[in-house]
């Protein structure tokens, strides 16, 4: 199957990652070169471990990277013959809007729409495109997506049952485990996660425990793999504060209105993970952490 990747950043290529490690001819776009050859190196490097880690042989690797079964492009007309597109660029509506509308005139009429929004309307965005309403899906993979399972499949108010069933058991052929989602602000998991770790932000905030203990709490009281704190930075705050906006608006309930110090965090440029410094410090963007790197509050 013919797939375009619209977004060469940490999702978009590890999406891409998930879809060309299955066989499928992979294109992956973006609006700049640098950006394409970055999503390229994430790849590269993911594999690489692979093979370090005796889980991929080389010939594998170099048949995947240079086999031509992943391409790369700046025009979004490399999508013209693809059978199945997906959405992984900024989470911002109007963005999203303009690409799917000039993506709607350049796709062949059988192609598959999917949206891998953390928590915007996917019926809004179908309803952009409404010749093609019945075949625009939401499919929300998790961060590090090569690695996690969960796949949320969101249903728009347009889209068909056999849109549905063939993303469906698109996601459960690439090894994923998908979850049928109707729409609602924040689908399923950010629903419950995001409110969660808002609240984390707050008990930082008012100085009841540091984010390392915050987090320890979680992971040995709650069962929680990663703590809230480091869930956060290896999401963004970016991200995060873009979910809970919208959370925050489309419910107009205030247990979702973001805590003042995560907007801080964004205005600062402190995103987590991807800029080198949160809840917690990092060697570099998406480096290791740095023993006793805890944000302090002055």
């Amino acid at each position: 199957m013919k797939v375009c990747v619209f977004g060469a950043g940490n999702m978009g290529a590890r999406i891409a990652e998930v879809f060309l490690t299955h066989d499928h001819e992979v294109t992956m776009v973006d609006i700049k070169e640098e950006f394409v050859q970055g999503g390229v190196s994430r790849i590269d490097g993911d594999l690489s471990f692979l093979v370090k880690k005796e889980k991929m042989t080389e010939e594998r690797k170099n048949e995947l990277m240079n086999g031509g079964h992943l391409k790369t492009s700046t025009d979004r007309n490399a999508a013209k013959d693809a059978d199945f597109v997906i959405e992984v660029i900024l989470e911002n509506m109007d963005l999203k809007k303009e690409l799917l509308r000039d993506l709607d005139k350049i796709c062949p009429a059988h192609t598959i729409f999917a949206s891998n929004t953390s928590a915007l309307s996917v019926t809004e965005m179908a309803a952009c495109i409404p010749n093609r309403a019945d075949k625009f899906i939401g499919c929300h993979f998790f961060n590090p997506a090569q690695i996690m399972k969960l796949v949320e499949v969101i249903r728009a108010m347009q889209t068909s049952d056999e849109t549905f069933k063939f993303a469906f058991d698109l996601m459960t052929e690439l090894g994923k485990t998908p979850v049928a989602v109707h729409e609602g602000p924040g689908f399923v998991v950010n629903r419950i996660l995001i409110p969660m770790m808002n609240e984390a932000i707050g008990i930082f905030a008012d100085g009841l425990a540091s984010p390392s203990d915050i987090d320890v709490a979680m992971q040995n009281g709650a069962g929680m793999k990663s703590g809230p704190l480091h869930t956060a930075d290896l999401v963004g705050h970016d991200v995060n504060l873009a979910i809970m906006e919208t959370l925050y608006r489309e419910t107009g309930d205030p247990k979702y209105r973001p805590h003042p110090l995560l907007r801080k965090m964004v205005r600062a440029g402190w995103l987590g993970q991807k800029s080198g410094k949160g809840f917690f410090t990092y060697e570099k963007p998406f480096g290791k952490e740095v023993p006793g790197g805890d944000l302090k509050l002055h």
